[in-house]
């Protein structure tokens, strides 16, 4: 993502069913002043919402999945694209929903049917320039703002969902607690049983694997909400 180019055209676009794929993130940071704040969720963090080219409204950074990457790689890309952010994507989706495009510059298949995959993405850095600026311009709101301004009810579902996901994760966060210090030899010796006596239900949906992309732990589960 080195590049100041954006993708374009379609001749790597992904389909699915007839659906165009793509993938998007809601990006967001946790605002200055929520140390001591009681309040919930809602006012602790910012979402941010770029415009649509030749239209008023704002959207997440979402476009086309593309077939020389991953699904992750593709809203890492798109929020770079359109947003000018980087950061921190939480691999787990937000969830999957299907809806249609009403934009000239955003067709999908003759149909104009999507499937969007939506990640939460925390944002790191924010660059002063970025690939797409001339045709969208970036805003920051409270999560009640951004609730206000969406336009299609996919939309507001996904942000739903990044609530939960927030509201969770925080619960987690507060019940870790600092595991007790011990000599390096006795790290190595534990992982070692541990690695010999460790079982993974991979159906349970309770255990996933962990990577660059994906910074913190994800012990909970998540509930999709229904498609559009």
């Amino acid at each position: 993502m080195s590049s100041m180019l954006a993708r374009t055209g379609r001749h790597r676009q992904r389909y699915e069913n007839n659906f165009r794929l793509v993938s998007g993130c809601i990006p967001f940071r946790l605002t200055k002043w929520d140390e001591g704040h009681n309040g919930d969720s809602e006012n602790k963090m910012e979402v941010l919402m770029v415009s649509s080219p030749n239209r008023n409204d704002l959207v997440f950074p979402k476009g086309g999945w593309e077939d020389d990457e991953t699904v992750v790689e593709a809203a890492c890309r798109e929020a770079f694209e359109e947003a000018g952010v980087k950061g921190m994507l939480r691999e787990i989706p937000l969830g999957v929903w299907e809806f249609r495009s009403k934009s000239k510059q955003d067709l999908c298949t003759l149909e104009g049917g999507c499937r969007g995959h939506m990640f939460a993405l925390e944002v790191t850095e924010e660059l002063d320039t970025w690939p797409e600026q001339e045709n969208r311009s970036r805003k920051w709101l409270n999560v009640r703002e951004a609730f206000r301004l969406c336009r299609y009810e996919w939309m507001c579902q996904a942000l739903e969902e990044f609530l939960k996901v927030m509201a969770e994760d925080g619960k987690h966060e507060k019940k870790v607690e600092s595991p007790p210090t011990m000599p390096v030899e006795d790290v190595v010796t534990e992982c070692e049983i541990v690695s010999q006596n460790c079982h993974v239900n991979t159906l349970s949906g309770q255990h996933h694997s962990m990577n660059a992309i994906s910074p913190f732990p994800w012990h909970i589960s998540l509930k999709r909400l229904p498609l559009t």
